[in-house]
């Protein structure tokens, strides 16, 4: 898959660990700011501030608008998937955005709870230019592949570092 860079307003919208995980949240149905709100138990005005720079940097996209409980006007959004579509760097902040993208998985991990993780730890000598290549190639066939009707929503975070 060909990824390009990110415009510098993406990077920044990508630089922040509370907008990765509303991506995350919207990835395969759409929540309204109240939902998301009540996901990430925060407050509806601080996710509306980052669902509206998710929307206007293409992260998120409005659905149709649906009554709510008392007959309020609700407005669902979904993840656009662009995220997956930018370079790895991500653009002007890659230092920030790798900072998000851990603290993102650190909150959702401390939510779950470490049992509710899957982990595998392996040290090896390899080619890293290859390993990548090889992992970014599966990553990209499972983000390629529709929906599974009866499969489980996972979220996958891979890290590689030096062994020593």
């Amino acid at each position: 898959m060909h990824r390009r860079p990110a415009t510098e307003a993406e990077a920044a919208a990508l630089a922040s660990a509370v907008r990765l995980r509303i991506i995350r949240l919207t990835y395969d149905r759409a929540l309204t700011n109240k939902e998301i709100a009540e996901r990430l138990g925060k407050d509806p005005a601080t996710t509306l501030h980052h669902v509206r720079k998710l929307v206007a940097t293409g992260f998120l996209e409005a659905q149709g608008a649906r009554s709510g409980n008392r007959g309020a006007r609700e407005i669902p959004y979904r993840s656009t998937g662009l995220s997956w579509q930018l370079a790895k760097d991500r653009g002007a902040y890659p230092e920030q955005t790798s900072e998000a993208v851990f603290e993102a998985f650190l909150s959702e991990v401390a939510e779950l709870g470490p049992a509710a993780v899957d982990q595998v730890r392996l040290v090896v000598k390899v080619d890293r230019a290859e390993l990548k290549r090889r992992l970014r190639t599966l990553l990209d066939e499972l983000a390629a592949e529709p929906a599974h009707p009866d499969g489980e929503r996972v979220a996958i975070y891979l890290a590689l570092y030096a062994g020593d």
